[in-house]
């Protein structure tokens, strides 16, 4: 049985699909990658601190980074809400919401940034009622924080909505019944075994907002020292031909994002022990 199964695989043995896979990897991923390191290797020692160090550069790590991770927060909460009513609760109109969360992966990222500072300028629907009270969202940092919830929201709630339809509702039920409230329930039933996949979409919202440039670029203002992003400096810097300057500033950048990834993966690991 064991040998008729080999000879009947849809796909080819683990040797080709190996050999196609790291093909496709290294052709789509790791020579690009390479390329921008090797770029960046242009340049001495001195001059790479110099550029990834310069003021200007600095803060628009500090806008990014910032932005990015307050977005990712945010996501991670209001996206297990999301999931968890569109799985729990029967509503009219549930399947129109759950295509609106996939929304942003649809829409131009260009059109977005333009509708929301539209939205959220001074005489925008939103941003006439906030301004009056001081709160002042397109063309600050707050507004970059609400671009990146935007483009990040759907990455949250996919990769946990999966984990509640899943999830069996008679373990609640147990807990209920030995006397746990519902902060409980959920403090000690429901969020370990959200854990991993909330991470996993922490991490890819997280990702997503650090790269993000379309729909950023129209709301944040763009003022260096204040709301400028590091992408904008990569692409400022391409504009005036600094070519080993921008892939100086995007290694950083690099750098960064694998090392939260990391991170987050060794966060996964440490959750799935503690929920086994």
């Amino acid at each position: 049985m064991k040998l008729f199964r080999q000879h009947n695989n849809v796909l080819p043995g683990f040797t080709p699909n190996l050999g196609y896979t790291i093909f496709y990897l290294s052709l789509i991923v790791l020579i690009p990658l390479s390329a921008l390191v090797f770029k960046t290797a242009g340049l001495s020692l001195h001059d790479f601190i110099e550029t990834v160090t310069a003021p200007r550069v600095l803060a628009s790590y500090q806008v990014t980074f910032g932005a990015a991770l307050a977005a990712a927060g945010i996501n991670a909460v209001f996206g297990v809400l999301v999931a968890w009513v569109l799985v729990r609760y029967p509503f009219p109109g549930k399947r129109l919401v759950d295509a609106l969360v996939d929304l942003p992966f649809a829409l131009p990222t260009a059109v977005a940034g333009i509708t929301l500072a539209t939205v959220y300028s001074a005489n925008g629907w939103i941003g006439r009622y906030l301004e009056p009270r001081g709160i002042k969202v397109a063309f600050t940092p707050l507004g970059i924080i609400i671009a990146m919830t935007f483009i990040g929201l759907p990455f949250v709630v996919r990769t946990v909505q999966p984990v509640i339809e899943e999830m069996d509702a008679e373990l609640e039920e147990a807990a209920a019944c030995l006397g746990a409230n519902r902060l409980q329930t959920f403090c000690r039933v429901i969020f370990p075994l959200l854990t991993p996949s909330l991470l996993t979409g922490f991490a890819l919202a997280f990702a997503r907002a650090v790269g993000e440039y379309g729909s950023i670029i129209f709301i944040a203002g763009n003022m260096p020292m204040v709301s400028e992003i590091t992408p904008l400096i990569i692409i400022t810097k391409l504009e005036q031909y600094d070519y080993r300057g921008a892939t100086a500033v995007a290694t950083v950048m690099l750098a960064a994002s694998f090392l939260m990834l990391l991170v987050i993966n060794l966060l996964q690991k440490w959750s799935r022990r503690y929920a086994d």
